[in-house]
Parts: C-alpha cells; sequence; structure tokens
C-alpha cells in the first residue's frame, strides 16, 4: 500500500494553507461566524476557482477525478483554519450521495453546479428519534394526484441555512423495510418547509425542518425508489472519513499554538516549556496527532476498496480512534493554556469547541466501536 503522496496534492495543500492563513485569521473567521451568513462567500469563490469544489467528481460532469485521499488533504488543510463554509456538507456529503446514487442526467445537473460554487445542498436525513442509526426514518412520500407528498421532521441538518436544496429521506408506498428508503432533492424555499434554525456548539449552523404535505414533482426522486439507504450510508462513511482529517489538522494546529504557549509564558522565571512533566504531556500530544493522522489517512484510501462493507468498517474505525486522540489533544492543550484556554478571546477554545462537535456528529465513539467490532464479528 503506497502511503506518499503525489507532487499535485502536496501543493493543492500548501496552497490552502497558505489561503487560510491569509484569509482565515481568528478575527476574519469570527467575523464570517458573526455575519448572517456564517460563513464567507468569498472563500467559498476562492474554493471553486482552486478547484476544490469540483475535486471528488467525475471529469465527465467537469469534476477532477478526486480520490477520498485527495478530500482528506483539502479537509485537514480546512480543519487548520476552522474554516466555516458547508464544504463537509454539499462537496464530501451531498455529493458523494449524488455521485453514486442520482441518474446521469440528475448528475448532469447536479455535479457541475456544485463545482462551480453556484449550488450548495444539505442533507436532511436524521431525526429526533434516530440518534445515529442510518435506517431510523419515519418520515414518509406518498402518492397524491401524480405527485409525491412528503411529510416528516428532520433534525440537525447541517448546512440548511445556506442551502438551496436538501436531500431529504423518507419510506414511499410500499417500502416499509428499513433497508427502502427514497431520496428527494427539495428547494429550500418550497412551500410547506418550517425552520428552526440554531447555532451549533463550534459556530456552524445547523437546522430542524417540518416538512408538512410538502408536494413534489417525480423529477425530484434522485435514483431509484426505496434504493437510497446504501448510498447514504457510504455517504455518510466518506463524511467521517473527511472530518477525521479535519480533526487531524486542528490537532497539528493545535499542538503549535500550545507549544508556543509553552515557550513565551513563563513561570517561576522561566519558561513553561522547561519543566519537564509538560514536555512528557506534549510529547504524548505530538504522537496522538500523528497517530490520528496516520488513520485518517488509511481509512482516506481504504474508501477505494470495493468492498461497501470493508468501507464503512474503516470509516467508523478511523472515527473512533480519532475521536479519542482529539479529546485526549483537546483537552491537554486546554489545561496546559490554563484558564483562557477555554476564554472566546483565544483560538484554542475554539479548535476544542470543533473537535468536540466531530466526535458526536454522524456517530459518536460508542456507535463506531460497536459498529466495528459487529463488522469484525460477522466477518
Amino acid at each position: 500500500m503506497d502511503f506518499s503522496y503525489t507532487e499535485e496534492q502536496l501543493a493543492l495543500e500548501d496552497t490552502l494553507r497558505r489561503f487560510v492563513a491569509k484569509e482565515y485569521s481568528f478575527e476574519q473567521r469570527r467575523g464570517y461566524m458573526g455575519s448572517s451568513e456564517g460563513f464567507s462567500r468569498t472563500a467559498w469563490k476562492t474554493y471553486a476557482e482552486l478547484g476544490i469544489l469540483a475535486l471528488p467528481f467525475p471529469d465527465e460532469f467537469d469534476g477532477l477525478n478526486g480520490t477520498a485521499l485527495d478530500t482528506m488533504l483539502v479537509m485537514r488543510a480546512l480543519g487548520n483554519g476552522l474554516t466555516l463554509e458547508p464544504y463537509l456538507a454539499t462537496v464530501v456529503l451531498c455529493g458523494g450521495i449524488i455521485n453514486m446514487l442520482a441518474s446521469p442526467q440528475q448528475k448532469a445537473g447536479l455535479i457541475p453546479a456544485i463545482g462551480d460554487g453556484s449550488l450548495m445542498l444539505a442533507l436532511a436525513h436524521y431525526e429526533p428519534q434516530s440518534r445515529y442509526c442510518e435506517s431510523a426514518v419515519d418520515a414518509r412520500a406518498t402518492r397524491q394526484d401524480g405527485r409525491w407528498q412528503l411529510t416528516g421532521h428532520k433534525a440537525v441538518v447541517l448546512g440548511a441555512a445556506s442551502a438551496d436544496h436538501l436531500l431529504v429521506s423518507a419510506r414511499t408506498d410500499g417500502h416499509d423495510r428499513v433497508d427502502q428508503l427514497s431520496l428527494f432533492l427539495v428547494a429550500s424555499n418550497t412551500s410547506g418547509l418550517s425552520f428552526r434554525h440554531y447555532d451549533c456548539h463550534d459556530g456552524t449552523r445547523a437546522a430542524d425542518i417540518v416538512f408538512d404535505n410538502v408536494l413534489l414533482d417525480d423529477g425530484t426522486l434522485v435514483g431509484r425508489e426505496a434504493h437510497a439507504l446504501p448510498a447514504i450510508m457510504q455517504g455518510i462513511a466518506l463524511a467521517n472519513v473527511a472530518m477525521s482529517a479535519e480533526a487531524a489538522g486542528i490537532m497539528q494546529s493545535l499542538n503549535a499554538a500550545t507549544l508556543d504557549y509553552l515557550k513565551t509564558r513563563k513561570q517561576f522565571g522561566v519558561p513553561l516549556g522547561s519543566f519537564q512533566a509538560l514536555q512528557h504531556r506534549m510529547a504524548d500530544m505530538a504522537i496522538a496527532a500523528e497517530q490520528a493522522d496516520s488513520m485518517a489517512l488509511l481509512a482516506a484510501i481504504e474508501m477505494q476498496n470495493p468492498d461497501a462493507d470493508v468501507r464503512l468498517q474503516k470509516a467508523s474505525g478511523a472515527k473512533a480512534f480519532v475521536a479519542q486522540k482529539a479529546r485526549l489533544v483537546g483537552h491537554e492543550a486546554i489545561q496546559m493554556h490554563g484558564g483562557i484556554g477555554v476564554t472566546d478571546e483565544l483560538m484554542v477554545g475554539h479548535y476544542f469547541k470543533r473537535l468536540t462537535t466531530i466526535a458526536s456528529s454522524f456517530g459518536d465513539v460508542d456507535f463506531h466501536l460497536q459498529r466495528y467490532s459487529d463488522t469484525i464479528r460477522a466477518a
């Protein structure tokens, strides 16, 4: 197995790191976070110009034929700056599902729009009773006078505030088995949608959405009826691998910030970094970050495996492992910064909030450990 990066991949990551350093300072990020949209449209336009919005899609739909490894490098770089744009929701998650599920005609209409930055999407899949189970969906779409009538309640829809369209999962008439889900493309301004928007712990935004007898045309059905669940699960697996890479990037930044603080903050007339106990803790943080980065790399490579079950297993293994290492690095960084580590005025606290949110998004440690162990037992 080849663990080396190509020159093009390294150049892409370096370009993104330089962009983050220039356009995503702490104060700039706070400004984006406090804006009406909660992110930077200018940054989103730059992402399109750099090609990262088109990166994971086939060239027949104006994509760049990128792999999950390319996405990993992008997410790691974006994690360094705690970027707020809905790259994960639009490109990785919804884009991945569309690429696996949609018809060629639907892909031809949607993927180029994602790639040029003109289309933002959000996945409305999880429901209040779902916890992390992908098949626990009660929303229903029934036939009514030649159209679909959609009813249901979706919870914690990431990126809903910025989304032009929603990918909405539902059960259809005559398809009540747990694995028989359909997916619909619903414009955010469609009549019958009720949004409750809110800020998340990490500064991003989400929404709960109620669909009250929403009428949809046949063309809104994405792919084949009652065949959406495998694509949804694989899309969420891609998102978990991408978030693992993002967490690895955040841990690198946390370690750099903590090391800099220990070198400059003095106690008893000497820098904190001169104390051996703190040096040992810093070494543990460095090891944890390297381990997390290696696990994210392995999972990204395994996303090319032709076996769908293996892809789910490796994504769950990476998410559980990286979340545990992120907790260690985050806690240590906060503690070694002392009281200012938890203040809003220091970037360290924001890094820690994002790591905490990543650990509970699309499955927490317990959920993914259970899935990982179940796949091993079933093998």
